[in-house]
């Protein structure tokens, strides 16, 4: 049986060790990770027609814009991609439909079960 080519994840961060620990996580979980430190960065993958994204993972607060408008702006290039907000403010995000949020700090078991269940759905 050929193995499942991994998922590939996009983490959009503009703190760097909070990326690189997110990065970490996910790579141990074998997945592919495209890494952005804020949403230009973030919006050069997303509008490459050939980078595969199967799940955006976006900070709230980045410096350049919101993480609500660049899930906006991915979501106008590719409507199917998952986005996942993560925040420190996860509960007073206005999430929309079709999204999904995880509140920081949270643990590595948690991202791994929110991942893997958003993943599974999409």
């Amino acid at each position: 049986m050929p193995e499942a080519t991994p998922h590939t994840i996009l983490v959009v961060e503009d703190d760097s060790i909070v990326r690189m620990l997110i990065v970490d996580v996910l790579e141990e979980l074998e997945y592919q990770v495209l890494e952005a430190a804020d949403g230009e960065a973030a919006l050069v993958y997303i509008t490459n027609g050939d980078t595969v994204i199967d799940l955006m993972m976006t900070d709230q607060g980045l410096p350049d814009i919101s993480g609500s408008e660049l899930a906006e702006k991915a979501r106008a290039q590719r409507p199917d991609l998952p986005i996942l907000f993560a925040s420190g403010y996860a509960e007073n995000i206005d999430v929309p439909p079709g999204m999904h949020s995880i509140g920081k700090p949270f643990s590595i078991d948690q991202l791994r079960d929110k991942v893997k269940g958003i993943l599974a759905h999409s």
